[in-house]
């Protein structure tokens, strides 16, 4: 039963925060709040809080690092198949060496570069919303440990 709840709890934490994200998107004229990776961070964020990769360090820095690789390669290198991969493998050893592993943010380089953004996807999305998420994950921890399901 308390599988049950947790799941249950966990699922409405990724609805909430993807919904902010989406309503906010929604309702403004410049900035973009939400991206597909996000998607995959609610599942470790709400799903598997007490893991290492679903820190807010490895979150936040995690996405940031990944999406700067990616903004890089679109501005200053190009955008082919071979860069594709470079940047990759670039954002996941950038994690890996500054221990803000978080696998959903191994996609931002291919996100990033596949649809040609600027420098200011870095703050919103990607800023923006990991933090959001980050902020909701820990306020849905504090009130299910306050409550002691």
């Amino acid at each position: 039963m308390k599988n049950t709840i947790l799941a249950l709890l966990a699922g409405c934490g990724a609805a909430l925060a993807i919904g902010v994200l989406a309503v906010l998107d929604a309702t403004t004229t410049k900035a973009i709040l939400i991206m597909a990776p996000f998607g995959a961070t609610t599942v470790l964020v709400f799903g598997l809080p007490n893991s290492p990769l679903a820190q807010p360090k490895n979150v936040i820095f995690g996405h940031l690092i990944t999406a700067l690789v990616g903004v890089c390669f679109v501005q200053l290198i190009g955008v082919d198949p071979i860069n594709l991969a470079i940047a990759t493998g670039l954002g996941v050893s950038a994690m890996l060496l500054t221990k803000t592993t978080h696998p959903p943010a191994g996609a931002n380089p291919i996100l990033i570069m596949l649809s040609g953004q600027s420098w200011e996807f870095l703050l919103t999305p990607v800023l923006i919303g990991a933090i959001v998420i980050v902020l909701i994950g820990k306020s849905m921890q504090w009130a299910v440990a306050k409550s002691a399901i």
